[in-house]
């Protein structure tokens, strides 16, 4: 089930939020579903909590692309199939135009504080539950 959340960003209205979980650890991921709150992301947020993230959820399984323009936080983004499973993590330094793309192509990608897949190990082929949850993409 969906809940509203409280938005970091100032002017931007409160995101619906999932619970997901990577093994031992739950997620307080906010639910980008949208083509509005996907191009919006992360942008101009100055903090995130340590098992936050945001869940971005495209309507066609197909290789996708993240970047980091007007991003403040350093991010990890973790490119999820339709079964849940990790097929790369990416890292990402903030303010950067630099792709960091789907090593396959997915629905799903979640973005994390910089490194907090590696400090969990939680790597390729490890499963995302809850995904479902996040509902279709609009």
């Amino acid at each position: 089930m969906l809940a509203a959340a409280g938005s970091a960003a100032q002017g931007q209205p409160p995101l619906p939020t999932v619970q997901l979980q990577a093994g031992l650890y739950l997620i307080k991921a906010e639910v980008a579903a949208n083509y509005g709150t996907r191009m919006q992301g992360l942008m101009q947020r100055e903090k995130m909590g340590p098992n936050e993230g945001m869940l971005f959820v495209f309507p066609d399984r197909d290789k996708q692309c993240m970047w980091m323009k007007n991003t403040l936080l350093p991010l990890s983004v973790a490119f999820i199939d339709d079964n849940g499973v990790i097929l790369n993590v990416e890292d990402m330094q903030p303010q950067t135009e630099n792709s960091h793309c789907s090593v396959k192509p997915v629905r799903y990608a979640l973005e994390m504080n910089l490194g907090w897949f590696k400090s969990k190990n939680i790597k390729p082929g490890a499963k995302i539950t809850g995904l479902e949850k996040a509902g279709p993409p609009q």
